[in-house]
């Protein structure tokens, strides 16, 4: 037997299914939002993982291309590694979950959402994240729930609540908020320039939102949830604390972490360890968890000094900035270039170039998403907070941080039309102590101006950190935040934007959520930062975009020709086309509305290239001047080739003044010569002169 719930949901039919498939999970949930379907399940380990010290959730988003009535591209037809869009899936699910989960819990948890069927009027996106949540908050898994997710998008100033594909893609704004029953647990957004006080009325109309399908969740738990099962915990033993301050005390603690210097603090914390290890050697089950309560030590420390005192690890004001540097063209032949340095935070971002046929292919769940023309990639090698680690490609966390970079910095770019581009900026991670994210928005928007790119404003990003006490009123939020203080607080609000609004957010929180208050404060503070970077750092680098693209980049002339000549430039199997391409050395791209980009970095060669073009497309005319190449000798006359795939016949008879025997005694092959069209003649053939075209 199972038991189908039902509640509408912004004008459609939320229907989820308990008990249906999936009995072995802990939890499932088989729900359908208009016609897309997703199964959600929630699995647990019986026993907790040995030896670490973190809760191990994992969050899958799988995308089955028969959702949208596809087979796979490529040459293996299955599907393989995740989209990037199911890493960003899995991460926005994960973030709001994971505080909810006891801290002291070490079983694995896998949440895992089957994209069955695609509806374009419902995200499979949002299915996926209320799916997980229900099948979590039903489940014999510890879980302080209910959570719901609601997503809100903009369109000609009004909010859409949970809008299609075609209205999340188009509108002005991408919101996604996760809610408890009493306050915000997530924050994830990119918008068209939305100014602050519009983005918080769009994130409390989500929150009240989120109310309703909470209630829903709670009597879907109430008929069909299991009894929380019990569970290991691995607190730290209160003793093994004891005996640490006995020989650390909270003073020489507070001395050793209080530093602005990260490898100063890092040294200090290991001559601590190596104290306490030597003094607790005869007790191996201390030794095994003394990292873990040493990281608590300094945690308690850090919190304390920062919400009693207001006291910051490197005697910063709650508000200030760490010490800014910015430059630009750091790097000679790229595009563009340029770095970004924040106290010991430091990324060097390089902007690419390239005609728009270079843009990135979508093989998704998206229909109306199949190309990407800007593309923003963040590296973090390990050597930039002083480890050593083979590299093994990009994690979830550097598609994520990539992503938000690129989010942010999409509203300002300039249209195809105005500037027919794929663009592709990478930041390079060269040192990282807090919110490389951030870093990385300002230094791609430098990388973008200093390669010519005309967007449309400035953009900086910065991140507010928190820590809280024990009431909601008692709390501290925090600009600009390094390593420490994301480590040991409860909260990492980034915010990008202009001087007008907002272009990204991405809040992650450890606690269980935030009072309006602090959300409004946090946004007002990312607000005052950010035009402070931009004012005092990046505009001294680079004010605005370079007037054109660098003597390295590739050069786009745009031309317009009848659609109906498109077969014409190409050619049969793309002879045409491809001789141009071999005789200029340039890239030739035409759209099927018979838009034509040729990119190259010699103007001749371009320039060459829109000549063929425009004369191959051209209907010859009595009067008309061209220049072609001798091709063939005849005995009644030449063929000249104005262009490839582009030939006219001049009679010996208009090929001098004088009369001539012979062509050989006036042209030779290869010769370049101007011709007059004469017309067409008796037979409807044109016919050209070199006699009569002025010298």
């Amino acid at each position: 037997m199972y038991k189908t719930f039902t509640m509408e949901l912004a004008g459609r039919t939320l229907r989820v299914d308990i008990g249906r498939v999936a009995a072995q999970a802990n939890g499932a949930a088989f729900i359908q939002y208009g016609d897309t379907t997703v199964l959600s399940t929630a699995t647990a380990s019986d026993k907790p993982r040995d030896g670490i010290d973190f809760f191990p959730l994992s969050v899958e988003f799988e995308e089955k291309m028969y959702a949208v009535g596809k087979i796979p591209g490529g040459f293996n037809k299955r599907e393989g590694k995740a989209s990037e869009n199911a890493v960003l899936t899995s991460r926005v699910i994960d973030r709001p979950m994971r505080p909810l989960f006891p801290k002291d819990y070490r079983n694995d948890v896998t949440l895992n959402n089957l994209v069955m069927a695609v509806d374009p009027e419902c995200r499979p996106e949002l299915v996926g994240m209320l799916g997980s949540a229900i099948a979590t908050c039903i489940s014999d898994i510890p879980f302080d729930g209910p959570c719901a997710m609601t997503q809100v998008g903009l369109v000609d100033g009004e909010f859409v609540v949970n809008p299609s594909q075609k209205v999340w893609k188009e509108g002005d704004l991408q919101l996604t908020v996760a809610s408890t029953r009493e306050k915000v647990i997530m924050i994830e957004a990119g918008a068209n320039i939305v100014p602050e006080a519009k983005m918080i009325e769009a994130i409390y109309m989500a929150h009240d939102v989120n109310q309703t399908i909470i209630d829903f969740i709670d009597k879907m738990v109430a008929e069909c949830g299991k009894p929380k099962h019990e569970y290991e915990s691995c607190a730290i033993p209160e003793e093994l604390f004891a005996a640490i301050k006995e020989i650390v005390t909270p003073e020489a603690m507070e001395e050793a972490v209080f530093t602005d210097v990260k490898q100063v603090r890092e040294e200090n914390i290991r001559q601590i360890t190596e104290k306490l290890e030597e003094a607790f050697a005869e007790n191996e089950e201390w030794l095994a968890v003394l990292p873990e309560a040493i990281y608590q030590y300094q945690k308690k420390t850090v919190r304390k000094m920062i919400l009693k005192d207001h006291k910051r690890p490197d005697g910063r004001a709650i508000d200030q900035i760490r010490p800014l540097a910015a430059e630009v063209d750091i790097i000679p032949r790229v595009h563009g270039s340029a770095m970004f340095t924040r106290g010991q935070t430091q990324i060097c971002n390089v902007c690419t170039l390239a005609p728009l046929s270079e843009a990135q292919k979508i093989d998704g769940l998206d229909e109306n998403e199949t190309t990407k023309r800007y593309m923003h990639h963040y590296n973090f090698p390990s050597y930039s907070v002083g480890e050593t680690k083979p590299s093994r490609g990009p994690g979830r966390r550097e598609i994520g941080h990539g992503a938000l970079a690129e989010k942010a910095l999409m509203p300002v770019l300039p249209s195809e039309a105005e500037f027919p581009y794929s663009i592709r900026t990478v930041s390079e991670t060269f040192e990282s102590n807090g919110s490389t994210s951030m870093a990385s928005t300002c230094s791609s928007c430098m990388s973008l101006m200093a390669a010519g790119v005309p967007i449309k404003a400035m953009v900086a990003g910065i991140s507010c950190g928190l820590v809280t006490g024990e009431t909601d009123d008692d709390y501290i939020v925090l600009t600009d935040i390094q390593g420490l203080e994301d480590f040991f607080g409860d909260m990492d609000f980034k915010v990008t934007g202009t001087t007008e609004g907002i272009t990204a957010i991405q809040m992650d929180i450890k606690i269980h959520g935030l009072t309006r208050p602090i959300v409004e404060e946090a946004i007002r503070r990312t607000r005052e930062a950010r035009l402070y970077i931009m004012d005092t750092c990046m505009k001294p680098a680079i004010a605005e975009p370079r007037p054109t693209v660098g003597e390295y980049a590739p050069k786009i002339i745009q031309i317009q020709i009848d659609p109906a000549k498109i077969g014409d430039v190409v050619g049969q199997r793309g002879k045409t086309i491809n001789a141009i391409i071999e005789e200029t050395g340039v890239k030739i791209d035409i759209t099927d509305d018979g838009a034509v980009s040729v990119c190259g970095v010699e103007k001749a060669a371009m320039d060459k290239a829109v000549k063929y073009i425009e004369t191959i497309t051209t209907d010859f005319e009595e009067g008309m001047i061209f220049e072609g190449k001798v091709v063939s000798i005849k005995e009644f006359g030449a063929f000249i080739e104005f262009a490839p795939g582009k030939e006219g016949m001049v009679h010996i008879s208009k090929i001098a003044k004088e009369r001539i025997n012979h062509v050989e005694d006036v042209l030779t092959l290869g010769d370049v010569v101007k011709c007059k069209c004469l017309g067409k003649d008796k037979m409807g053939r044109i016919s050209f002169s070199i006699k009569d075209c002025e010298q």
